[in-house]
């Protein structure tokens, strides 16, 4: 069996084949950029026609190379946390928010829950700009008439391909607006946002499995009677990739954005561990939750400090940078270029920077921004292993970490003296998706 795995990211598309290991298959692989549309104001979206094309397109490639024959399965990993408007054809009423949008401000007079704690506990969110609770009536005062539903990326462009495409769980844990123990919309939430449960997705039961539309059953005939299983929030799929799908294993991820994670298996109706207040909690899939951190500082802020500090590139960066003891460095900085993720509400052009002089180089003032996404990661791992038993083993991963070795060492001293791996594989995302969907993943008891 093989299986053909979807990434649908933030800054591009890719579908990939793995052999029946989740092991991806040499050559088998389709890629297409898609560009985030930036703006003064905060706002960062995606144009959802030209993704969907753009995924079509990957699709098509690996079809005309006869990579898709024999292909058993299809998986999905997507970003999380976006959402789009649509009227009653299905057509997007503007751009596709992503969760680098800053804009979204709750409508006046709106309160938030009624008890931020217990809402904590039971979305494993807060009534915050990044989570569909506030996304939602502000894209309603802008998306004009016919607004039939919202819904998020996956759940766009499946809908396009598949016979139905229902929101998985770990979808539905990234709006913010899931009971993550009941697994339904949570009641509150719903209101909140000011939507019904028709303005939402359906929710996809356990078990759940899609099938292509007969066009494009026509059109990638392999692909005809092979199933296709729930998308998988990008940086579950990820933990699990790296192999962290136990709470002995946190996975620190550096892609677009950064962020440290730790999975625990919790079925339904078992209940939910306790939450610590500056950390979020979604559903990997039906068995699973991941609690973490995330931030907006990432490979973005590697390929922005690159450009605008103008650094030498491979060797002569290292070079430039072998000088400069990790966690030592005199330029301090709040990496928070794109703002915070929640709980905080920095906006957009938060970061700053200290400690410069006439003398400081373009590699110090790069050291000193990725040592302070170290600090970051360092404290709230922290905060993680204070719900399971005892420290943890950490994992490095992502494109911006295979990217840059003295980040790498910067991480292992800011995480000392846990044991600190890296693992690099581009491909982390689509693995991890891969892995679930085929039930790869040896179940662990609960309370593990």
């Amino acid at each position: 069996m093989s299986i053909l795995a979807l990434d649908l990211g933030t800054s591009s598309v890719r579908g990939l084949v793995l052999d029946d290991a989740a092991v991806p298959v040499a050559g088998a692989l389709a890629r297409r950029s898609v560009e985030v549309a930036v703006g003064d104001s905060g706002a960062a979206t995606l144009d959802a026609t030209a993704y969907l094309t753009a995924l079509i397109d990957c699709v098509d490639e690996l079809a005309a190379a006869g990579h898709l024959d024999g292909v058993r399965l299809v998986a999905v990993s997507s970003l999380w946390h976006s959402v789009v408007p649509l009227d009653k054809s299905g057509v997007p009423l503007g751009p596709l928010v992503t969760w680098l949008d800053t804009r979204p401000t709750p409508p006046p007079g709106v309160t938030g829950p009624a008890d931020p704690d217990a809402f904590h506990q039971r979305t494993g969110a807060w009534w915050h700009r990044f989570y569909w609770t506030v996304k939602l009536p502000w894209l309603r005062a802008s998306a004009g008439p016919g607004l039939f539903l919202f819904t998020g990326l996956p759940e766009y462009v499946l809908g396009a391909l598949l016979t139905e495409a229902p929101m998985s769980v770990s979808q539905a844990s990234g709006t913010g607006m899931l009971d993550l123990a009941a697994l339904d919309w949570d009641d509150e939430a719903l209101a909140i946002a000011g939507v019904t449960r028709a303005e939402v997705p359906p929710l996809a039961p356990a078990g759940w499995l899609g099938r292509l539309r007969p066009e494009y059953a026509r059109r990638w005939p392999a692909l005809a009677v092979v199933p296709w299983t729930p998308p998988v929030g990008d940086g579950a799929a990820s933990n699990v990739g790296t192999g962290c799908f136990e709470p002995s294993h946190a996975a620190v991820t550096v892609g677009t954005s950064a962020a440290v994670r730790l999975v625990q298996p919790v079925p339904p109706g078992a209940p939910l561990p306790p939450l610590p207040a500056l950390v979020w909690r979604y559903r990997v899939d039906h068995e699973r939750i991941v609690t973490g951190a995330a931030y907006s500082a990432g490979g973005n802020l590697f390929a922005w400090a690159k450009k605008t500090l103008q650094l030498p590139l491979g060797e002569a960066l290292e070079q430039a940078l072998a000088p400069i003891a990790p966690g030592k460095t005199e330029v301090r900085a709040d990496p928070r270029l794109g703002g915070d993720r929640p709980p905080g509400t920095a906006p957009s052009g938060a970061g700053a920077l200290s400690g410069l002089s006439f003398s400081t180089t373009p590699a110090e003032i790069f050291a000193g921004l990725m040592d302070g996404v170290c600090e970051m990661v360092a404290r709230d791992l922290a905060t993680l292993e204070s719900t399971v038993d005892g420290a943890t083993e950490v994992v490095l991963g992502g494109g911006a970490m295979a990217a840059q070795p003295w980040w790498r060492r910067a991480f292992q001293v800011a995480l000392a003296p846990r044991t600190v791996r890296h693992v690099d594989n581009p491909e982390v995302g689509a693995v991890g998706a891969a892995l679930l969907a085929a039930g790869l993943i040896p179940a662990a008891p609960a309370g593990r």
